[in-house]
């Protein structure tokens, strides 16, 4: 049993991967901003914790993370603001990491994108730059926190039904149901050798446990 923090607790990924730790035995916290989605996260078996992570000091986000044995950062600010996507995506991912380390929580999931890192290549008139940029800074900051991490990095996301299977070798775009980006959470969390690695990935044709063991 591991007591997990998911940050961003009511987005499309959270609420899938949720019900599979808690069907494993884990005890899941999720933390959300709005007040009105407490039902449904509590629905998934977890706990919902409301806290603002957009505007929680690193002193406050300890607080938050505290007594947990691993953190998953699936929260963002979903486009359209670039200053709203720095503040969310960068700022307090990069806090709670800061937080993280001072809490003494050392195992933490980075949720990001396929392709995320310096040579993103995102044009600057894109509204997508903003958080390629923001993505790629919050990764480099994880890279040298010296916390316990893994980056899972999901190409386009779909809400199809999971798959289990995924392709970690030559993902392609790496086009992946929602669903099965929760299942490969679920398998890191309980896979220590993926600790430092940042799996890319998309869906296909192996089991996701050993699709992640072979990177």
């Amino acid at each position: 049993m591991s007591r997990v923090l998911i940050i961003g607790g009511h987005g499309k990924i959270a609420l899938r991967l949720a019900p599979l730790l808690v069907e494993r035995g884990d005890v899941v916290t999720s933390v959300i901003r709005n007040p009105d989605h407490q039902d449904e996260v509590a629905a998934t078996g977890a706990i919902p914790l409301i806290a603002d992570v957009e505007h929680l000091d690193a002193a406050g986000l300890a607080d938050v993370v505290q007594g947990h044995d691993a953190i998953v950062w699936s929260a963002g600010a979903g486009g359209g603001n670039p200053a709203r996507t720095y503040a969310v995506d960068r700022d307090a991912a990069v806090r709670s990491m800061d937080a993280a380390k001072a809490a003494g929580v050392d195992r933490y999931v980075m949720v990001s994108y396929l392709g995320a890192g310096p040579d993103h290549g995102v044009p600057e008139d894109s509204s997508f730059f903003a958080y390629a940029e923001a993505k790629t800074a919050a990764d480099e900051h994880l890279r040298a926190s010296g916390l316990d991490y893994t980056i899972v990095a999901p190409g386009p996301l779909t809400l199809d039904e999971p798959t289990g299977l995924i392709e970690v070798a030559n993902p392609g775009d790496g086009r992946v149901s929602r669903a099965d980006v929760a299942g490969v959470i679920a398998a890191v969390l309980a896979d220590d050798s993926t600790v430092g690695r940042t799996i890319a990935f998309g869906n296909g044709g192996t089991p996701i446990a050993e699709a992640i063991a072979a990177v």
